[in-house]
């Protein structure tokens, strides 16, 4: 009797993508949230902010333009949520433990949520994308800007993701992740999403901007609809958002050993 050939790594990262893929669409609650929302912020957001395209020094005529960075990392946010409650629903209906029975390899798993989860969000980011275009939105840097555009976005997708996979595998519950969604949206808020820093009035608002990490990731896509090819924004919102996929995925790693043990 001839023994099966082992699957490999790659194999059993697509297959596991795939039931990512096919457990969301079956959840239209996860798929809903992350388009919807952004652009409807989006839309409040341009509609009573208008005004400060007025200010002396704000960096470009149309707020949608400016704004549209928010429409991204909301939707890296929702990346985060949906990453960490599946994992968590597997953790809770003892999937990983029957896992452990199995030959699936524990980095396959976490690779292919996190595949999964990031193609579910660069799905909405080109959503957000198209609309923006129909509402007038510019590309400063033009095609090779929009290829750019979604290569940054899904390093922060994966780097949000990865964070949510911590926090679904360390505590193994779907609400504790959700309970972690205000905290992240909170940075989000107190970074320089609304208005650059330079043109923050508040000192004590411009200083938590400053040293709010989110800014960075948000100034990075920013510049690509604002500003055209800033060598130093990219390079921070890339930096940034590397760091933080390298931490959160080394985290989810080490807190599966703990979930899946043979």
């Amino acid at each position: 009797m001839t023994e099966r050939a082992p699957i490999s790594l790659g194999a059993q990262v697509a297959e596991l993508a795939r039931r990512s893929l096919l457990r969301t669409a079956r959840q239209p609650a996860q798929i809903v949230p992350p388009v919807i929302f952004p652009l409807f912020l989006l839309a409040i957001n341009a509609s009573g902010l208008d005004a400060a395209t007025k200010i002396p020094g704000f960096p470009s005529d149309s707020y949608v333009d400016f704004a549209m960075a928010f429409a991204f990392m909301q939707g890296a946010l929702f990346s985060m949520i949906n990453a960490g409650t599946d994992l968590a629903r597997d953790v809770e209906s003892g999937f990983l433990s029957r896992l452990a029975l199995t030959p699936m390899r524990r980095a396959a798993l976490l690779l292919g949520q996190l595949a999964g989860v990031l193609a579910l969000s660069i799905g909405s980011g080109v959503v957000y994308l198209i609309v923006g275009l129909i509402a007038g939105v510019s590309v400063e840097t033009g095609v090779g800007g929009v290829v750019v555009l979604f290569a940054l976005f899904s390093l922060i997708g994966l780097a949000f993701a990865s964070v949510g996979a911590f926090v679904g595998l360390r505590f193994g519950s779907a609400e504790a992740v959700q309970g972690f969604f205000p905290l992240f949206f909170v940075l989000l808020f107190l970074s320089s999403a609304s208005l650059p820093r330079n043109l923050i009035e508040q000192d004590w608002f411009r200083t938590v901007a400053t040293w709010n990490p989110v800014s960075y990731l948000v100034e990075g896509i920013r510049s690509l609809f604002v500003i055209g090819w800033d060598g130093e924004a990219l390079a921070l919102g890339f930096g940034i958002a590397a760091v933080v996929a390298v931490i959160g995925i080394t985290g989810s790693a080490a807190a599966l050993r703990t979930r899946v043990v043979r």
